[in-house]
């Protein structure tokens, strides 16, 4: 049930994130630890306090390979300047990296453990390319009782080959996922005219061969996109399939953070929440399927705030591909003018590690925005989990 406010709720006093940068785009010349660099600060500057106050910084990270191995989130807040005896970890819950991040940090202050968390997520997919963390031969990641029962042959299951399972299974057609991934962008395209994004944005620079650049947009939306341009792009991973680049989430570079303290130590240090993390939940599905954890996962967060879907004012499900929303929308009736209102991953990009905090960042503002007193977020991850959280507006 919905309880009550109390010194040990947890809350959230800022949400920030970077720009999402395209594949290759104004953020790749970045190193990942850098990038979380500008929210890091920006989390705290904005309400004017010191890192010596934080207990732990959680940043989600999928790519643990590389520039962004050995526990980026402690790298990324000392490069942030903060004191050096602020600890980090790095957390890898697949694509809810960074909202799983989110959910330490709430657990951590509900628990009393902590006062003051940041948690957030880094991924830089120019840098550190998709799968660059498996290795190709007798590595591969599952082991063979796996692949025994669920009768995997290839080296692991494609998300996109999971997606083209689900279109199949709830009759989505090449069309209607065309129609939703258009609708992304044009959605998206009006927040960013009506300058909705602006205040949760930080501006990133970016230093060039010629002087630097200050990137301050999400780079892949496509305003001027039409269905008979995503109509000619062809199938990505089945012949005759629906699944395309079009109605796919875009590989992409960022960062978000989130300040998350106690409601008591949010009075203590004098700043006003802007919400307080309501209910959090993880759910699993098929490994194979995968794409589906989002279903049970919002149901199980439902369930234990006794909010029903029309109580929910503002969704964000992670469009990982088009058929994930679209089952999510068929299985729980939630409103489609309510999901996903800025537009998605599909327009703005799919920054793995980050995305699970950048989409809770937006959700915040949107909620803040349109006065809307619920907000739920919920992501498909990789091997079948899930996660959700419900937000209740506070300020």
């Amino acid at each position: 049930m919905l309880h009550p406010l109390s010194d040990n709720s947890a809350v959230i006093i800022e949400a920030v994130r970077t720009p999402i940068g395209k594949r290759n785009g104004g953020l790749s010349g970045i190193h990942p630890a850098d990038l979380a660099a500008p929210v890091l600060q920006a989390v705290l500057d904005r309400p004017g306090l010191d890192s010596s106050l934080v207990g732990d910084v959680i940043l989600g990270c999928v790519l643990q390979v590389g520039e962004q191995a050995l526990n980026i989130a402690r790298s990324a807040l000392l490069g942030a300047g903060w004191s050096q005896d602020v600890p980090g970890v790095t957390v890898d819950r697949q694509c809810g990296s960074g909202q799983q991040a989110v959910s330490f940090a709430a657990q951590g202050v509900m628990s009393g453990v902590h006062d003051v968390v940041v948690a957030g997520g880094t991924e830089s997919m120019s840098r550190v390319p998709m799968f660059s963390n498996v290795s190709p031969g007798p590595g591969l990641p599952y082991g063979e009782r796996f692949r025994q029962r669920y009768q995997v042959t290839s080296d692991f299951v494609h998300q996109g080959n999971s997606a083209e399972m689900v279109a199949r299974k709830w009759g989505l057609s090449r069309a209607q996922l065309d129609e939703f991934s258009l609708e992304s962008h044009l959605r998206a395209a009006s927040a960013q005219e009506e300058e909705r994004f602006n205040r949760e944005i930080v501006p990133v620079v970016a230093e060039g061969e010629y002087g630097n650049r200050t990137i301050d947009r999400d780079e892949g939306v496509r305003p001027d996109t039409s269905l008979a341009a995503l109509s000619r792009l062809k199938p990505a991973f089945e012949a005759d399939g629906v699944i395309t680049a079009g109605n796919s989430s875009q590989i992409a570079d960022g960062a978000a953070a989130l300040l998350i303290t106690s409601y008591r130590a949010a009075k203590r240090l004098g700043r006003t929440p802007r919400a307080r993390i309501v209910a959090m939940a993880v759910a699993a599905t098929d490994p194979v399927l995968m794409l589906t954890g989002p279903i049970p996962a919002t149901a199980k967060a439902l369930a234990r705030t006794g909010l029903t879907i029309d109580d929910i004012g503002v969704f964000e499900v992670n469009e990982a591909f088009a058929p994930v929303v679209e089952a999510w929308i068929a299985e729980t009736g939630a409103s489609r003018e309510r999901v996903n209102p800025n537009g998605g991953a599909i327009a703005l990009g799919h920054p793995l590690g980050a995305s699970g905090a950048r989409l809770m960042v937006t959700m915040l503002h949107e909620m803040e925005r349109s006065g809307s007193r619920f907000g739920l977020q919920t992501m498909c991850e990789g091997g079948g989990t899930s996660s959700a959280t419900v937000l209740e507006l506070l300020s």
